[in-house]
């Protein structure tokens, strides 16, 4: 549940770093962009493992969630 809790918080202050939406939150990316994703295949790493994380938790229906989780923890 920690290693959960810690990959939230991560996700939730990390910037999109390439791309249409670059510099955008992660959380603010729409999810046609992450369901392209899920149809073309994440990219390797951190990135790839936390969009696939946000495209399945706004499927979810949990978008206010990760707002209130970003509000808390944003840095910038």
């Amino acid at each position: 549940m920690e290693e959960l809790a810690i990959k939230l918080q991560k996700l939730v202050v990390q910037r999109m770093p390439f791309g249409k939406y670059q510099n955008r939150w992660l959380i603010d990316l729409p999810v046609a962009y992450l369901a392209w994703f899920a149809d073309k295949g994440f990219p390797k790493g951190e990135l790839g493992e936390q969009l696939q994380l946000l495209y399945q938790l706004k499927m979810d229906g949990n978008g206010d969630v990760l707002r209130q989780l970003h509000h808390r923890y944003q840095r910038t």
